[in-house]
């Protein structure tokens, strides 16, 4: 899957264009991407299924009676929902998870890890922003040096 960060426009239907490095891990139709809230920050996640079968599978071994574990089945796993793409790379973003990332008409898609992430831009550069100092004090703690 490709790296960095790309700013395309969402449409009024809410589709936007995946790039097509990451676009190439969802191409089985029969498999679409699951898309789902990010937890702790304000973006939409798109995970491969075969990734959000493993997620689910961890999160089903939790303690189900745990509050901390249904909120997070509440957050995480029912505002999941399977988004194919169309013939174009775009997927159709749900209004309920464009709603709870606040995304607008101008956002960016970047890869986290297994996931890939889509935020509205100006919510992106201004958690760079402010998360630069932050991870300076983390590196430096762990003796990292990058």
């Amino acid at each position: 899957m490709t790296r960095g960060r790309f700013v395309n426009i969402m449409d009024a239907k809410g589709r936007i264009a995946i790039p097509q490095g990451f676009r190439m891990a969802f191409q089985d139709p029969s498999r679409p991407p699951i898309l789902t809230h990010c937890v702790g920050v304000p973006a939409v996640g798109i995970y491969t299924q075969e990734r959000w079968e493993e997620i689910e599978r961890n999160i089903n071994g939790l303690d189900q009676l745990n509050p901390k574990v249904q909120r997070l089945r509440r957050l995480f796993l029912s505002g999941a929902q399977e988004c194919p793409l169309d013939a174009q790379g775009r997927v159709r973003v749900p209004q309920h998870l464009r709603d709870s990332a606040g995304l607008s008409r101008q956002c960016l898609i970047t890869r986290v890890g297994e996931r890939i992430e889509i935020w509205d831009r100006t919510r992106f550069d201004q958690e760079i922003a402010d998360g630069a100092g932050e991870v300076e004090r983390f590196l430096s703690d762990q003796g990292l040096n990058l």
